[in-house]
């Protein structure tokens, strides 16, 4: 199965996928994607032999960039890792049940439109919670409401700052996300 990682920023999640499935002889990382031509993630995957696309907003939205430029990699899953624009509905339909995405927190809460990254842990912090978590989903045309697929859990202290919260639950995602993934890629 060849997967394309779509990615805005600097891209770990990326990276640890890609060395996650580097000796696998049933997957195969063989795109990145990001929006943003200066995304750091670009530089990750260059560095570990993964063809890399840039893709702004109107090429995002022309399903005759997207769908060839897939093609071309024979892409059949596609993994958003830190992917911040909203993903066309033609995408969707031409991967059905095909598509998910990472979000750092405990879905439902802390999801829609503006939580993403610092702004989900400013949230989590700021309405005092006592625990956050990470949660992957299925990619619905609605931001973060597709169905959960996983959530992992840790617990936080009142003294946790933004930073330690934002750094607790980046370790939930080096550990369980490749794994997830993988489990997922066995049912298809």
């Amino acid at each position: 199965m060849n997967i394309a990682i779509f990615a805005s920023g600097s891209g770990t999640n990326c990276e640890n996928l890609i060395k996650h499935f580097a000796d696998s002889e049933s997957v195969n990382c063989a795109l990145v994607v990001s929006n943003k031509a200066d995304a750091f993630v670009l530089d990750r995957a260059k560095r570990l032999s993964v063809p890399t696309a840039v893709t702004p907003k109107a090429d995002l939205h022309n399903p005759d960039v997207m769908l060839p430029l897939l093609r071309q990699y024979n892409i059949g899953f596609i993994v958003l890792a830190g992917w911040l624009p909203l993903i066309p509905d033609f995408l969707i339909d031409a991967f059905p049940h095909r598509i998910i995405n990472i979000h750092p927190a405990l879905l439902p809460k802390y999801g829609g439109k503006g939580m993403w990254g610092h702004h989900v842990h400013e949230a989590v912090k700021a309405a005092g919670e006592t625990e956050t978590g990470m949660t992957v989903h299925w990619v619905t045309p609605e931001c973060d409401a597709g169905e959960i697929i996983a959530q992992f859990r840790v617990a936080l202290s009142p003294n946790d700052s933004v930073e330690i919260i934002a750094e607790k639950e980046h370790m939930l995602e080096m550990e369980h996300f490749p794994k997830v993934v993988e489990d997922i890629l066995k049912t298809l």
